[in-house]
């Protein structure tokens, strides 16, 4: 595989990796390394550690994604189903972003970009990695 995807592989999982550490030892509030953290009031705080868990978990998964992107730039033929499987949930997630709180939002200043990555950037990267060298 290029070089050049490889680098592409790195980026992509350390950019998920801050994500998932902001997120996954952060909970819902999140560590704040993407701005501020007080913009919810807990109202039932049990409800609101259950939930809290559940996200944080979900930063786990998304903190996996990105550790197993990095690996790929080192084992990217031996990895290469797993990348397209991680390009393809990304994808999903992206779609899924759109049944959300209305397209004024997820199109707005803060969602655009992500959105524009989880529809277009990942799934060419999984035609980029479908079309290099053959699996392990």
């Amino acid at each position: 595989m290029s070089v050049a995807l490889r680098i592409v592989y790195l980026l992509a999982g350390l950019a998920v990796i801050f994500l998932g550490l902001n997120v996954g030892f952060g909970g819902i509030r999140t560590l704040g390394w993407q701005g501020g953290t007080e913009f919810l009031a807990v109202t039932d705080p049990g409800l609101f550690a259950v939930r809290d868990s559940h996200v944080r978990f979900l930063g786990g998964v998304w903190l996996g994604l990105g550790l197993t992107l990095c690996a790929a730039a080192w084992r990217p033929a031996a990895l290469k189903p797993t990348v397209l499987a991680i390009c393809g949930m990304v994808f999903v997630g992206g779609v899924v972003r759109l049944a959300s709180t209305g397209i004024a939002v997820v199109t707005g200043p803060d969602l655009l970009q992500p959105l524009i990555l989880e529809l277009a950037a990942f799934p060419a990267l999984a035609l980029w990695t479908w079309k290099s060298a053959p699996n392990a």
